[in-house]
């Protein structure tokens, strides 16, 4: 009954779901020409609310546990398991006051409405993971920027996203890069929990019913230790509390 029930909810989410997205594409555009990065960050703000209003379409419940108080002025890099494209938006939204950048596939920059033009336009890092160097530049420039904007990097280690809820191996390499580049950073892990189930049937119907949680562990000055010392124990929080 409950998989019978998802069907019409699917395509009534997926209908309000790309209304979204078409409504939202010229407004960033407009918003971006006329107001700048300000103006443009607004609206990716009401873009992100509307796509998480969706998900509550399928009777997702959305929770942001963090009993830490996130340093203020000060660049974060938010470090976390990925388990679909619905971990996207919440990020947006509840970090939506320390201006979360992500560290993404360069795939993704184009040809998908409001999304790419966010990515290319809101600062954003957009890699190639087929040119080495290319990312590698990237991530320094990326780096630098929230440096000097004390913004907030978002980037997954496992470098695409799991099917189930088991966390994949974390990659060192892009947060190390963003380590060194952003040296007055706190690092902060956050595990996502049951995203990977809204694709349980490969995305029609969509899962209905889902809690999608986010649980935030304590923020890290990234230069309090070594990086591998860093590393390990970021992994360590992060995967200990997926629920498998």
């Amino acid at each position: 009954m409950k998989k019978l029930l998802a069907y019409p909810l699917t395509i009534i989410y997926y209908i309000f779901f790309g209304m979204v997205l078409v409504v939202f594409q010229p407004i960033q555009w407009v918003a971006f020409k006329i107001g700048g990065y300000k103006a443009h960050k607004i609206t990716v703000d009401w873009l992100n609310f509307f796509v998480i209003s969706c998900l509550y379409i399928l009777g997702t419940k959305i929770s942001f546990n963090n009993k830490y108080k996130l340093p203020k002025n000060a660049p974060l890099i938010v470090v976390s398991n990925h388990q679909s494209m619905n971990d996207i938006a919440p990020y947006f939204w509840f970090l939506r006051k320390h201006h979360p950048k992500f560290v993404s596939k360069i795939e993704l920059g184009k040809g998908i409405p409001s999304i790419s033009i966010n990515l290319r336009q809101g600062g954003s890092c957009l890699i190639d993971r087929k040119d080495a160097k290319q990312s590698l530049r990237a991530i320094i420039n990326f780096g630098k920027y929230i440096e000097k904007n004390k913004y907030t990097a978002i980037i997954f280690p496992e470098g695409t996203r799991s099917r189930n809820s088991v966390p994949k191996r974390f990659s060192e390499n892009g947060l190390k890069m963003l380590v060194k580049s952003v040296p007055s950073a706190y690092v902060v892990p956050i595990t996502i929990n049951n995203s990977w189930k809204f694709l349980r049937y490969g995305g029609f119907p969509m899962e209905i019913g889902v809690h999608l949680s986010f649980d935030v562990h304590e923020p890290i000055k990234a230069s309090s230790m070594e990086f591998n010392q860093l590393f390990e124990k970021v992994e360590t929080e992060i995967k200990s509390a997926v629920i498998v």
